[in-house]
């Protein structure tokens, strides 16, 4: 997911383009009915003020004509609403007629992402070809999660049981055709093999803690996935699912107490000392 928000009125595909043209039609019908009411207020309140010494002002029992057109009116403009979000409706959900491109799993509290032609697994960060339209399809591994990156596509939910599939035309992490096949192909690599000692010692601190029960390191460790992949976490730019950047110093500090930074997640403190979580920091840096 990208660090920084991005608003909705910045459209990268004409899935976006379609919710933001809607959503402006929708403001500014909005808009003018809010002038046109505080106007007519307003001049109530001024021309027909109650003054000193003035009779009540005469009743009024009906007008056919104002009563049609106030009645007629907002019919008019709720079957224009109509028509246009059918419109948009067409235009930012079609239907999903192949295989998906990308699968995005939510988890408590981390994203799973997952090429599925290739086999490639990583977490957190989604990497795409430039100019080639995507199809994701959303599923939920526990609970309900939002799925939005309001550039590209409407938010979707991912419901537990339930596939939902959007399209997408991601800039997140947008890289060249040559970049990405570069990237895709090196993350189907194992795990690199640690040759400092104090790599080693943290290769080994990984296999005999809780860390290999829930990560997965191919060519390591069995696939687990109740935690993020962790074959190339030094290639990535966050930790946490955004909440570090992904520095040394960072890793060091999220191994020793993750929950300071995120409470809530299911990582547990795991008492490491200092030189435990050096050296398995050591370990985790050389992950490319």
């Amino acid at each position: 997911m990208p660090a920084s928000f991005s608003p909705i009125f910045d459209n990268a595909s004409s899935q976006a383009a379609a919710i933001s043209d809607l959503f402006k039609v929708v403001l500014a019908i909005c808009g003018v009915i809010l002038v046109i009411v505080s106007s007519m207020v307003g001049i109530s309140l001024i021309r027909f003020r109650h003054r000193p010494g003035s009779e009540e002002p005469p009743s009024y029992f009906g007008n056919r004509k104002l009563e049609i057109v106030w009645t007629v009116g907002p019919i008019l403009i709720i079957i224009w609403l109509f028509a246009l979000t059918a419109r948009g409706m067409r235009q930012f959900d079609p239907p999903a007629n192949r295989e998906p491109d990308l699968i995005v799993i939510g988890h408590q509290w981390w994203w799973e992402v997952r090429y599925p032609q290739t086999g490639v697994v990583t977490a957190n960060e989604i990497h795409i070809p430039v100019g080639r339209k995507w199809l994701v399809r959303l599923e939920s591994a526990d609970v309900i999660h939002d799925f939005w990156v309001p550039a590209l596509a409407r938010k979707m939910q991912m419901i537990p049981g339930q596939t939902n599939h959007t399209w997408m035309r991601f800039s997140v992490i947008a890289e060249s055709p040559a970049a990405f096949g570069a990237w895709l192909r090196g993350q189907v690599n194992p795990a690199a093999i640690p040759a400092a000692d104090s790599a080693q010692t943290g290769l080994k601190i990984f296999q005999t803690m809780t860390c290999i029960n829930c990560h997965s390191l191919r060519g390591v460790s069995i696939a687990a996935n109740a935690a993020p992949d962790l074959t190339h976490l030094a290639d990535r730019t966050i930790l946490g699912a955004g909440v570090l950047s992904n520095t040394e110093t960072n890793l060091f500090r999220w191994l020793k107490n993750p929950q300071d930074f995120k409470p809530g997640c299911f990582m547990p403190n795991l008492k490491l000392t200092d030189a435990q979580a050096g050296t398995l920091t050591s370990y985790l840096e050389i992950l490319k």
